[in-house]
């Protein structure tokens, strides 16, 4: 379950923490209200390829980190312990956007990249 979205920097959001409790969380708010903006920065967190655009104007990087917790035998934890990535609490993927365009990715403030751990993500 997703638990907090920590938003920095990202195109007009300067500074954002949502937390989120069990049950149904609805994004609701008027055209132009920033409801895509929230859900690009929950992307780029899950993974979805970088773009130097998203770093709010002035900024020289952006960063997204999402927190969620997991059972013990959720695939998610398993695929961490695969990677020999420490996972005793819950799962925090962060990901930094720089405003040159490459971004850096982080679960449990491991680098990760494409595919394996350590591997620098080259978007």
């Amino acid at each position: 379950m997703l638990a907090e979205l920590l938003i920095r920097d990202i195109v007009l959001i300067d500074r954002l923490d949502l937390r989120f409790r069990p049950g149904l969380s609805v994004l609701t708010g008027e055209t132009g209200a920033g409801k895509s903006i929230l859900l690009d920065a929950f992307s780029l967190a899950l993974g979805a390829r970088g773009d130097g655009a998203l770093v709010r104007h002035g900024a020289e990087r952006g960063q997204v980190t999402a927190v969620f917790v997991v059972g013990a035998d959720h695939p998610a934890r398993q695929a961490a312990d695969a990677a020999e990535i420490p996972a005793d609490g819950d799962l925090i993927l962060r990901r930094v956007q720089l405003s040159d365009g490459r971004t850096r990715a982080f679960v449990n403030d491991q680098p990760v990249g494409r595919g394996r751990p350590d591997a620098r993500d080259p978007s």
